[in-house]
């Protein structure tokens, strides 16, 4: 698996990606908080009865210092023409398959919602990744909520991805437990998860 340092990548004239930063504090925080419970269920390490300013600026400080060497990589999704925060989204090392080298995670303001920022992204980021060779990525998704399921299985669909079942997970946000759904696409060899098929199920 290639080592990169994160870099921004321009997705159309509507969206880019830019490495996030402590330089972002002010903007994500506004953006969380008007997104509050989306943020929740994206980022269930957020301890709501704590300093939020202070859990974000710890968040990009880390995700800065291991952008810069490939060992974490995550973007905020920004509107080039305006220059606002639509989003966040990013890999991280908390996989629950061995074979896994990356978890997916996003989430979009709401404002910006059901306009194809989260598939943008996705196929994006994705697509980075795909240039620097094989790796296996997680995407984990609560089935309850029908707009990440569908975003998730287009992004399985598109890189020929596998459910795999053996990953789902339970991840407790705001004090409820559920179990998430766990689904895989193989970078650098698209098609070719084992296993793999182009009909997504449940």
């Amino acid at each position: 698996m290639t080592r990169r340092a994160t870099v921004s990548i321009r997705v159309d004239d509507g969206l880019v990606l830019r490495p996030a930063t402590k330089a972002m504090v002010e903007e994500l925080q506004e953006a969380f908080e008007e997104t509050w419970p989306e943020v929740s269920r994206a980022m269930p390490w957020i301890d709501i009865q704590g300093d939020l300013r202070h859990q974000i600026f710890s968040f990009l400080d880390e995700t800065e210092r291991m952008g810069r060497s490939g060992l974490l990589h995550h973007w905020v999704m920004m509107d080039p023409r305006s220059e606002r925060v639509m989003g966040l989204i990013g890999f991280d090392r908390v996989t629950r398959l061995e074979r896994s080298q990356w978890n997916l995670g996003y989430w979009v303001r709401s404002l910006d919602q059901k306009r194809g920022v989260s598939k943008r992204s996705i196929h994006a980021v994705i697509g980075w990744l795909d240039r620097g060779g094989s790796v296996i990525i997680e995407l984990k998704v609560d089935p309850n909520n029908l707009a990440g399921m569908s975003t998730v299985r287009h992004a399985v669909q598109e890189w020929c991805g596998i459910r795999a079942p053996v990953g789902d997970t339970a991840i407790t946000v705001a004090g409820l437990r559920t179990m998430h759904h766990c689904y895989l696409i193989e970078t650098g060899k698209r098609g070719k998860v084992e296993g793999a098929s182009h009909q997504v199920r449940g």
